[in-house]
This record gives structure tokens, sequence and C-alpha cells, in this order.
């Protein structure tokens, strides 16, 4: 290794820290978090993408209105209809997400977005960036929230997943020193660590679960896993009925599988890269990704999606009707929680269990053998409406 070699690297580490640190004060100065309570009018943005998004967003839209009928009506919540987060649109822009359309979407305060496509070898479309990306980007949505429930099984886990920091955050700013020697980065902020953490545990007071895992390699990535797990169980303080206990990720991935133990868990706090791991191994107990709802939270905005993707073959093969808008509605019961309408939440959980898990009057499978989309969305607000009663 040369000098010279030695000292390219240092100056990419040295610009890489500068923004890394400049991005640091940049989240500190984003004060707290949205206090939905206080704000005269909630706006709801509803983004429906591509493929089968447009018909499972709209029937999940469907059903929050008439969770929020009394609020709609009153004006205390608006449906704000944004139409121009296709492919198509997006292609004809050039960027992830057009400059009108992401305008439209900071007017809101939460998203409620189906799937859409991002392109990639052997696609009609050229190469833009993942719409959920930019999105992420330009909102700051620092938490991927990702619930995974089978009663039968004793599973009731929340995964709170920090969304901009950890292995991820610089994972395109790596060093080659010389063919021999490649150098990445992790990147841990006292701020990042903290508002992920504030956000599990306040999901865990307004939802009554009593016990907070926080997953780390902390033994062996003592820096950056150290310091995330310090400062979260720093937190944790403050939340005295809850109890906080720690895992090592490998250990984890073990525990999940074992049937007794893993009744314990209820929320979970992970760095990037153990979130984007465990989240999928935990979604399959559930049935694969299809069966989860999903949320990406920041201090200001907030946006509720299906976690599956866009299903363009549907489309193509006249079947959209029959989507199965199982994921969105999971998405949707986060977004009541979020926005401070907590009963609303338990309510249309206890109705999607009742209509997916349990009664199961009628069933999707994406085939005229099945119900609709519509159709499930009918028998969910029956069931609201029963359960009401």
């Amino acid at each position: 290794m040369t000098e010279e070699q030695i000292k390219n690297a240092t100056a990419k580490f040295e610009a890489l820290i500068r923004e890394q640190s400049d991005r640091s004060d940049t989240i500190k100065a984003l004060g707290d978090f949205v206090d939905y309570d206080k704000l005269d009018k909630i706006v709801v943005g509803v983004c429906g993408g591509d493929g089968i998004g447009p018909i499972i967003t709209q029937e999940s839209a469907r059903v929050l209105k008439y969770m929020l009928k009394d609020k709609v009506e009153s004006g205390r919540v608006e449906f704000k209809v944004i139409d121009g987060l296709t492919i198509e649109n997006r292609v004809a822009a050039g960027k992830a997400i057009p400059d009108d359309v992401l305008e439209e979407i900071k007017s809101c305060h939460v998203i409620l977005k189906g799937p859409t496509t991002t392109p990639q070898a052997g696609d009609p479309w050229p190469n833009i960036e993942s719409a959920n990306v930019a999105m992420r980007k330009a909102l700051d949505l620092f938490a991927n929230v990702r619930p995974i429930k089978i009663p039968e099984q004793g599973i009731d886990w929340t995964f709170f997943r920090e969304n901009t920091e950890g292995a991820y955050a610089v994972g395109s700013k790596g060093v080659n020193v010389t063919d021999d020697l490649a150098v990445d980065f992790v990147v841990t902020t006292t701020e990042g660590c903290e508002r992920i953490a504030k956000l599990a545990y306040e999901y865990a007071r307004k939802n009554k679960k009593d016990r907070v895992s926080i997953i780390t390699k902390a033994n062996i990535i003592k820096t950056t896993d150290g310091k995330f797990l310090n400062l979260c169980k720093n937190i944790g303080r403050d939340y005295p009925e809850i109890t906080t206990d720690e895992w090592y990720i490998d250990i984890t991935t073990a525990k999940l599988i074992d049937e007794k133990r893993r009744r314990d868990f209820k929320v979970f706090i992970l760095p990037n890269l153990y979130g984007d791991i465990i989240t999928d191994e935990a979604a399959e107990f559930q049935g694969g990704v299809g069966t989860a709802g999903s949320a990406n939270i920041g201090k200001k905005y907030a946006m509720f999606e299906a976690i599956h993707g866009s299903a363009p073959r549907m489309i193509k093969e006249g079947r959209g009707k029959y989507a199965d808008p199982c994921s969105m509605l999971r998405a949707t019961v986060m977004l009541l929680s979020h926005i401070g309408e907590q009963q609303k939440a338990d309510l249309l959980e206890r109705a999607l269990d009742i209509c997916m898990l349990e009664e199961k009057k009628i069933s999707i499978t994406g085939r005229e053998d099945g119900c609709t989309c519509e159709e499930f969305g009918d028998y969910v607000m029956e069931t609201v409406s029963k359960l009401s009663e």
C-alpha cells in the first residue's frame, strides 16, 4: 500500500465524516414529533401507485373514511388524492418522484401509499430510483415499522427498524483503498438512535405492550452498535412500566423460531441492516410479506403502505379487481394509531383478525374463485359495525 493510496482513502473518509456530521445537525434541527391533537386538520394523502396499487389503496381509503366518518364530516380530517406517482408519470419526469407530486405529498401529514414499480433489467422502463427510497430521503422517514401477528401461536410482534443510518446510510460510499483492501462504513448518531427508540417506546405505551427488546451485536460491533444499545436503554428509563431487554441479532433469529420463547417478544428496536433481515424472516411466520402492513415514519411526515409489489401481471390478466387489500388494511390500522385514533385502530385490527384469521366468511384468492377487493372491504366494514354494536 502506498502513501498516496492511504491519503486518497483518508480524504474520502474525511468527506464522508463531514457529510454525516451535517446530516446529524440537520436532523437535530427538526424538533419533536408532530402532535396531531394540536392540528386544526389532518390531511391524509392517498397515492395509488402502479399496478394493483390504485385498487387496494382506494379500498383502504374507503375503509379509513368509514372509520373516520365523524372526523371527516366535522372537517377534522381531509382526504387528498394524489395521482401522479405512476411509473408512466415518473418516467416522463425522469425522477423517482416528480417535483409537483412531491409538493402535493408534502402538503399532507400522512400518506396512504400503494405499491410502486421500480424498474429493473429487462423492463421497458428506464432505470429510475425507487419511489419508496426517494420518499424516505425527501421526507426523512427514519423509522420502518412492521407488525407481525399470529394469535393462535402467541405471536404479536412490532419491529422498529432504523431506516436512515447503520450499514445502509452510506452503502454506496465505501472505499476501495487498494485492489486488495475495501472498507465500508456504519453510521450511528445520537439523534438517530434516540428518535427511533422514543417512537418505539411511545408505541409500546399507547398499545399497552409491556416489553421492548433492543437488538444489536454490541459485543462485537462495540462502537456503533454499543452506542445504539446504550442510547435506546437510556430512553427506556423514561418508560418504567415497560420491561427493556437486550438481545444479540444472531440469537434473536434463533429464538424467533423457539415456540416457547418467541411469545415473550413484543416490540423490537433494531439498526437498519438487522431490521431488514429479521423482518423478512418474521413475515414468513404470518404467511409472507403480502400479509403485513408497513409504515415509514418521520417527525413531520409518515407514510403507510403494503409490503408487497404492484403485481402488474394481475392487471395484464384482467384480475385487478380481485387484488388482496389486506396488507394495505393492516397499514391503515397503523395510520389510525399514528394519528391518535387508538380505539379505532384497535377496532379495525380486531375486525381484520376476524375476517382474515378467524371467521373467514369470504376469502381473497386473486382470482374469480375468491371475492373481489371491494367485497372484502365491505366484509371488514360490516364486521366493524357488528363489533361496535
